[in-house]
């Protein structure tokens, strides 16, 4: 699997409390499959932003499928984890509306792909 990956999940370990997940409770599993078809499990599990993060196979309160490609667009920002599902690519089951939640781990768009009214089409 990419260390992409494998650092991003660290790197959310290392963090130890993440505000944005202040009002969750639960574990999500991600299901990461990769080119060879062999699929890398990592779980995130949080209280009240209290973040543990480990890699294998657990029971979980939600499931995220996805492949490597996809998961990493997703953690550089250049993908956005509800449109991805919303297209099928990115796969939930179990309790779905964890997903709202745990998205917030992902970075949003690169602030140089960003524009705003006034720098849209040049002068006035």
């Amino acid at each position: 699997m990419a260390d992409s990956i494998s650092d991003f999940f660290e790197r959310l370990g290392e963090r130890g409390y993440e505000p944005l997940l202040g009002h969750m409770r639960g574990a999500v599993r991600f299901d990461v499959r990769g080119n060879d078809g062999e699929v890398d499990q990592w779980v995130v599990a949080v209280d009240r932003g209290a973040v543990t993060v480990s890699h294998g196979s657990a029971d979980a309160d939600c499931v995220i499928s996805a492949d490597g490609a996809l998961f990493e667009r997703l953690i550089d920002g250049e993908e956005n984890a509800i449109s991805a599902v919303l297209r099928g690519a990115l796969r939930v089951s179990g309790d779905v509306e964890m997903l709202l939640t745990i998205q917030r781990i992902f970075p949003g768009p690169p602030s140089s792909q960003r524009t705003t009214v006034g720098q849209q089409g040049g002068s006035q």
